[in-house]
């Protein structure tokens, strides 16, 4: 019950602000704001799946990553 209502009130909260953001945008460098971009608890999905990072492939981070690193 109380994730329902906190998830009320960022609905609230994220809908004014894409509101203000839409009052304050320039229309020819951006597309219109929408509440989701604001609500930090809805998922966002990306178009691309990422490699998750494991232990296994962390050494090849450091060696792309950091000059010197080992791995």
């Amino acid at each position: 019950m109380a994730e329902a209502r906190v998830d009320a009130e960022w609905n609230h909260t994220s809908a004014i602000l894409a509101m203000l953001a839409n009052v304050n945008r320039d229309p020819k460098k951006r597309g219109p704001y929408h509440p989701e971009e604001f609500h930090p608890l809805k998922r966002r999905h990306s178009s691309s799946t990422g490699i998750p990072i494991t232990r296994d492939n962390i050494g090849l981070l450091k060696k792309v990553f950091l000059r010197g690193g080992s791995a």
